[in-house]
């Protein structure tokens, strides 16, 4: 499977990197984001969400596990880490299929109820740069990132 590296050194490099990517989205594009507590998932996501033109701020979902936003598409940001060891399906069925946009943190902990074609991305931080690991599953995903590493 192809997947695609991308390095940024500063804050205003990740936000130009979320809002092009969020640019590239569609209605119903899956995002699961990985990554150590610090790594950038929530600021990626703030990032992506200025993209796509939601104007309330975005913060992690930790206790409520589901947020949503208003833009050119909705975007429904979770964080399901609090579900790691529950079988509890609290609908993701209707976000995924929805509308907007759906951008999962912690992702491995609902994997059975995720659709197939999704772009994973891996976030690391080591204090200097910022990497991420964009591996897309599925057609869809894998021109949506020949586009935006170009």
């Amino acid at each position: 499977m192809t997947h695609f590296k991308k390095t940024m050194h500063t804050i205003e490099e990740t936000n130009m990197f979320g809002q092009r990517l969020a640019g590239l989205l569609q209605p119903g594009d899956l995002i699961t984001m990985e990554g150590d507590l610090g790594a950038g998932k929530t600021t990626l996501t703030k990032a992506i969400g200025a993209g796509l033109g939601v104007t309330r701020t975005i913060n992690s979902p930790t206790f409520t596990i589901i947020k949503e936003y208003e833009g050119r598409l909705p975007l429904y940001h979770m964080d399901v880490y609090r579900l790691e060891n529950s079988d509890e399906d609290i609908g993701f069925e209707e976000y995924f299929s929805g509308e907007g946009v759906t951008i999962v943190e912690w992702a491995q902990f609902i994997d059975d109820y995720l659709p197939k074609d999704r772009l994973e991305l891996t976030l690391k931080h080591d204090g200097e740069a910022r990497t991420i690991t964009l591996q897309p599953v599925g057609e869809r995903y894998e021109k949506l990132c020949k586009e935006l590493t170009k």
